[in-house]
């Protein structure tokens, strides 16, 4: 795997075999620790609506977090067995993940919708700016479910105050097509509380 990965980019692991093949055109980026029936269901709701299959990306580079080991990044690539292809890369950034998967639909949450747009990422707004351009160049948008906010309630996109020109990056999913009250953060205080 770790070969391909140097030569490719994205190496994708599980039934699909294609990590050398075309490149899926929904992907749902996660760090995934621990995955859970809420990004399962929003890749189905993502799928459903976007009449396309959608593959998991997993990450070793974060703008938020320290790079995964080797063993974690297997650990966290069996939870997949069952789910789906996962893409292992090193994309810590949309603008990256979109150079790795041109054309694709990237699917995520609220709460990562409104990082995507935070100017800290990109050293200010026009930095932003020339991303989501880049970004919107490669053919790629993003589709976003729901989640519920810091203050308990349920945010869906409203388009974050955007400019009207990167409007159509953003599809957002409604609470009909996708409402899953679990995050990773919930799951491993619960763990740490029962264990």
């Amino acid at each position: 795997m770790w070969d391909l990965f140097a030569t490719h980019g994205a190496v994708c692991v599980g039934p699909c075999g294609c990590s050398a093949g075309p490149r899926p055109l929904a992907v749902l980026p996660g760090s995934f620790n621990p995955l859970h029936h809420g990004h399962t269901a929003l890749a189905a709701a993502a799928a459903n609506r976007l009449g396309v299959p959608v593959h998991f990306e997993l990450s070793v580079a974060n703008a938020d977090k320290p790079e995964l080991a080797p063993e974690l990044v297997e650990v966290r690539v069996r939870q997949f067995a069952a789910a789906g292809p996962v893409w292992v890369t090193r994309a810590a950034t949309f603008d990256k993940k979109a150079e790795l998967f041109p054309g694709a639909a990237f699917v995520l949450g609220w709460d990562t919708a409104v990082r995507v747009i935070d100017p800290k990422y990109y050293g200010g707004a026009e930095g932003r700016e020339v991303a989501l351009r880049g970004i919107a160049d490669r053919g790629c948008r993003f589709v976003v479910g729901g989640r519920v906010d810091a203050a308990g309630a349920f945010r869906v996109w409203d388009g974050g105050g955007l400019a009207d020109e990167f409007g159509a990056l953003f599809v957002p999913l409604t609470e009909s097509d996708f409402r899953a009250d679990v995050s990773s953060t919930q799951l491993r205080l619960e763990k740490r509380t029962q264990g």
